[in-house]
Formats: C-alpha cells, structure tokens, sequence
C-alpha cells in the first residue's frame, strides 16, 4: 500500500526500484502511469480516454480490480486481457528517462496548453510530444496537405497561398514529407509564420533523413508535435495514424495535389469526419494528381479553392487593423420558389447545416447544395466555418 490506494505487488517492485514513487513528484507520476497505458496494444486512446475519466487517472487505472473495469460500457476482457502486464510499466520507465533526459515538452490530454481543437476530437492522443516553440493560443490554424509528388503548378500554388495568407498570421500544419508538405512548411518559415511538423515517429528520428536540414529552423519557427515513443518502430501505417493528429489541430484542411488514392485525402477525411472544413484545389479531369482534389470536391466534401483569398472569407477571419465593410444583401434580388423555401428556412432558424437546411426543406442535398452557391452568388446568403449557412 501507498499513501491510502492499494497498487498491484509487481507495480509497486518496479516503481520502487526504478523511480523511487514517492520521490519523483504527482506528474511524473501521472506521466509514468498515463505512458503504460499507452502501451497497452489493446486500448486505443478512446478507451484510454474512457478509463482515465471513469477511475479519475491513469495511475487509479492500474490500481483498479478488473471485475470492475469490466462493468464500464463498452470494456470487456479482451481489451483489458493484457493491461496489468509489467511489461507496461517497464517500458514506460524507459520512455520516461528519454523524455527527461531530452526535455521533451509533454501534453496530457486533460492539460489546459494541450492544443484546444485537438481536445474535441474522440480518437485524440492522451499524450503528445512536442519539440520546438509552439504557440497555439488565439491562433488561427490551418493543414496543408497533398502528394509528395508535386508538381510546379501545386507548387506555385501552396507557396502562393501561404504568401498571400501571411496578413493573417496563420500557423501552417503539415507532415513534414516530401512534396506538398515541406514545400508549405518551407514557405511558412520563409514568410515568418509558425509551422508546425506532425511525425509518423518518435521525436529521436528524423524521417525522410534529408528533411534533417529543416529540424532546427522549424523548431526556432514553431515546431513538432508526435504522440510515438523513442523507441517506436519505424511503420508505414503510422502515417495514416498520425494524420489525425493534423486533421485535428487545425480549422480547415487544404489539399493542393492528390492522386485517387493518397494519405492526404485520409486526412481529407478525418477533418470532415471532425466537421472541419476541407478544401480542395481542382485540376484538370484527366491528371492523376488533381483526381483526388476532383473528387473530394465532386463529393462534396471539399469547398473549391481556387484562390488564395477564398480561405479567410470562408472562415470568416478579419484583419485586425482593417475594418471590412458589413456584406449587405442586393436590393430586389429575385428569387424562385425553392430559393424562397430556403431563404425562409435559415432567416427563422438562422445559422444551419447544410444537411439539415436540405431535410427541413425536402430537398436532396446536392440539389441544395447547388441552391445555396446561387444564393450566395446573389449575396442573400453567406457560407460559416463548420459548413454552416446564414441569412445575410
């Protein structure tokens, strides 16, 4: 027993002799518990999650009986079949000495500076890594992705795009791959914004090893966030898991470049799946590398970027020091019977979903869809973050 909670006997041997419990302090503690719950193959981070909110920490976790873990929704035995392993905690005391030894910046998921957009998203990691000066606080933050592959036109356009954004101070998220990605980072540094690397492994790799170069001016312009360990095996399948972490930090999601098939449009897909804005610049029908942009935006999944400018009016940001004139409706603007339905619709219940605005309006939604552009077009109405619509 320590203090007043009874711990498993092979939980307190290791603690003891490894850490010294009752001398390391309440967050390295916290961190050493919430690091084997990490590494526990069978419990994902909405689990993890689960049980740190139902037995109070992740340390209460390791302490509680499994009958009783057993009777919270959605646990059962095969999830909780290998968590009072010492293998757990073994591991997560070595995890530890790298983080301390290296001074490695930690974010708990319940922690006030963990990054705010990423905390209201479910699969969210309970830990996450970061190297560098990142400062998210009342920033705007967006995601550039795309191919690897990139071509002059994609990027033209991704240096344009941030150049032109510039004004409005945004931090500019991606995955420091090839192509696409440090091609916006290296335009973020280049125009004094922060930039922020989202890796596929532990913050003592550096992969592709000839992006080494740009460790040091990311981290003294922003950063890099990572929820793998040091000792993580280097696995392809970590860049589908860590593209929710660039999805999540960010408002929208811009994808310049995509084949048919491609990890940034999984990142497409997560943001939208977060119901965060996705943007897509079109290209021609017959280039592999415009096919997923097309049919992101044929899907409608994707707002069609085809300017620079089209970022701030979509999310609605102001410039501080400039004073934008309110948008006012044309005056005697027409509008035809289904237009009128809609126009309705939205000036009773003001802001709406797409979705909804198509179902209280008996509308399918591409039609809807189709209705509200030609609105937006004759200045009555005007789309909001969040796929959102209002009468202007």
């Amino acid at each position: 027993m320590i203090g007043n909670v009874v711990y498993p006997e092979h939980f307190i041997n290791i603690a003891r002799k490894n850490l010294q419990i009752n001398k390391i302090g309440m967050r390295s503690n916290e961190l050493l518990y919430t690091l084997a719950l990490q590494n526990v193959s069978n419990i994902g981070d909405i689990t993890a999650k689960k049980l740190i909110h139902h037995c109070g920490s992740a340390e209460a976790v390791f302490s509680e009986k499994k009958h009783k873990l057993q009777k919270i929704d959605g646990i059962g035995t095969v999830i909780l079949a290998d968590l009072f392993s010492k293998d757990h905690l073994v591991n997560a005391e070595k995890e530890l000495r790298y983080i301390q030894d290296n001074s490695i910046v930690y974010h708990f998921f319940q922690d006030e500076d963990y990054p705010e957009k990423l905390k209201h998203c479910i699969d969210g990691p309970i830990l996450l890594f970061q190297r560098g000066k990142i400062k998210l606080k009342k920033k705007r933050i967006i995601s550039i992705v795309g191919t690897r592959q990139i071509t002059t036109y994609g990027s033209e356009f991704c240096k344009k795009l941030v150049q032109e954004l510039k004004p409005y101070n945004p931090v500019i998220v991606s995955g420091f791959a090839y192509g696409t990605d440090i091609t916006a980072q290296k335009e973020a540094i280049k125009q004094g914004l922060q930039t922020i690397g989202c890796l596929a492994h532990g913050l003592n790799q550096v992969y592709p090893k000839t992006h080494a170069k740009y460790m040091k001016p990311i981290e003294e312009n922003g950063g890099f966030f990572t929820d793998f360990w040091s000792s993580a095996t280097f696995d392809r399948t970590n860049f589908l898991k860590r593209n929710r972490i660039i999805a999540g930090l960010s408002e929208a999601t811009i994808v310049i470049e995509s084949a048919e098939k491609g990890g940034s449009l999984v990142t497409a897909d997560i943001a939208d799946s977060y119901n965060r804005d996705v943007f897509a610049v079109p290209g021609r029908a017959f280039d592999s590398l415009s096919a997923g942009c097309n049919n992101l935006i044929k899907q409608q999944k994707a707002h069609v970027l085809t300017h620079p400018m089209d970022i701030p009016y979509m999310l609605d940001w102001q410039l501080e020091d400039f004073k934008t004139k309110p948008i006012q409706k044309q005056l005697f603007v027409e509008l035809d019977e289904i237009e009128k339905k809609v126009y309705h619709f939205l000036k009773e219940n003001e802001k709406q979903l797409l979705d909804v605005i198509a179902l209280n309006c008996h509308l399918p939604v591409f039609q809807t869809a189709s209705v509200l552009l030609g609105m937006e077009l004759k200045g009555v109405i005007r789309p909001l973050p969040g796929k959102l619509f209002e009468v202007i």
